[in-house]
């Protein structure tokens, strides 16, 4: 047993249950970390005992894709994650995510053409994920004191730069800069549980359409009479004050029937779908989608349309538009079979060389790498009660003992003293 500098009284003891990959397997995987000079570096071993990347996290200063931020008191970036910044799995060629996102590029490039000819949609997927704190949080109208803003939720450069945690966070600036329909892909950072389906970087691809008041009922009957806006409205559960019913109803059609078509297009018809209500700061109505995967439903993306402060701000505030988020390690779980999403990170060329393709669209299923069962180890240790602990905080200490060899983390019981 571990005791974290307890008191005698007032103190919790958690038990957890701690599985991780099979010693064979670290052997027979090819893992790359970060030299000091920032070059890669090849090693035929995965271990816990081996070097760990260098940091680039100085006493005053952290430096990241070549700028340096100065440390506060809400800096907690770690070197692992710093060392996953500027791999852009997205943009390497035949990576299964890679794979995933030109798919869906193709479907929206062939599918939704302008008068001109040209694709209606743009896509920009390389932005840098390093943000402000007001582009990530405050741009898309996320209240100050939400709860998705908590420094146990976020990777924090300092109090007013962040790591990002959506690409919803350059939404603002691409509305701004003129553009109607976009897609947006990136690398994403969010502090998160250890499980098969949970890591602390991901993909994000981010789809906005907006329509002006002739683009929307242009093909309605009588479409003339008809209005995006109303004054004096009132938000319900269906529609926010500034839009008119006839106009969201629209859009929500549009948007959920550009969604249907894309996972049909990258699954099938006979893929499950549902969708489900839910909330979203930045969106009103907002949904979900989920899939069936594995016998369970699974959240794919979330969507809805847009705050109307939001493209106000923007500077298009005669148009209404809907907006969408995808996990593009979720999509690739279904789509390649794929069963662990830190499988993505490997370097093994028996998983990589599975998602080399002469063409985008043939159909792969990716096929196990190891035959050796997982170990189970189970820990317990004394939390004081006083003291600002979360569960994200055990999570990163055993991410930066166990890196990717930890499969999952469970709570499986927790005792508070009776003193």
């Amino acid at each position: 047993m571990t005791v974290l500098k307890a008191e005698e009284s007032d103190i919790r003891v958690p038990v957890l249950q701690i599985e991780s990959l099979p010693h064979h397997w670290p052997h027979r995987t090819l893992l790359s970390s970060v030299s000091a000079n920032g070059s890669a570096v090849s090693h035929r071993r995965l271990s816990t005992d081996s070097p760990a990347p260098q940091p680039a996290i100085g006493q005053e200063f952290v430096e990241v894709l070549g700028h340096s931020y100065p440390r506060d008191d809400f800096t907690n970036v770690t070197p692992g994650i710093l060392a996953k910044v500027g791999r852009n799995l997205h943009n390497q060629s035949h990576h299964p995510l890679w794979l995933i996102k030109e798919r869906i590029k193709a479907h929206f490039y062939s599918s939704y053409v302008a008068r001109g000819g040209n694709p209606l949609f743009s896509v920009h997927d390389n932005l840098n994920p390093v943000v402000s704190v007001e582009q990530n949080f405050d741009s898309l109208l996320i209240p100050p004191d939400h709860p998705s803003r908590k420094r146990g939720d976020n990777y924090y450069l300092n109090r007013t730069t962040m790591l990002r945690a959506h690409t919803s966070a350059h939404q603002r600036e691409l509305v701004r800069s003129g553009l109607d329909a976009f897609l947006l892909a990136g690398d994403v950072y969010r502090r998160d549980e250890i499980d098969a389906r949970h890591y602390p970087v991901f993909h994000q691809m981010e789809g906005v359409r907006l329509f002006s008041n002739h683009e929307l009922f242009s093909k309605v009957e009588n479409g003339e009479m008809l209005s995006l806006f109303e004054s004096g409205g009132r938000r319900t559960p269906q529609k926010q004050e500034a839009h008119s019913l006839e106009a969201v109803k629209l859009v929500e059609f549009n948007l959920k029937n550009t969604l249907t078509r894309l996972v049909n297009h990258l699954f099938g018809e006979d893929l499950e779908v549902r969708w489900v209500d839910c909330y979203f700061p930045f969106t009103h109505p907002s949904f979900e989608m989920e899939v069936r995967f594995q016998g369970d439903w699974m959240e794919v993306l979330g969507c809805g349309v847009m705050e109307q402060e939001l493209v106000n701000s923007a500077g298009a505030g005669n148009k209404l538009g809907w907006a969408f988020g995808l996990g593009l390690e979720r999509l690739s779980m279904v789509l390649y079979s794929v069963p662990d999403i830190r499988l993505f990170w490997s370097r093994d060329e028996r998983f990589l060389q599975q998602f080399r393709l002469t063409d985008i669209q043939q159909p792969v299923s990716f096929q196990p790498l190891s035959k050796y069962p997982p170990l189970h180890n189970d820990i317990s240790f004394w939390l004081p009660e006083r003291e600002s602990f979360t569960e994200n905080d055990f999570y990163e200490l055993v991410r930066s003992v166990g890196g990717d060899l930890v499969e999952k983390v469970t709570l499986m019981d927790q005792f508070t003293h009776p003193k």
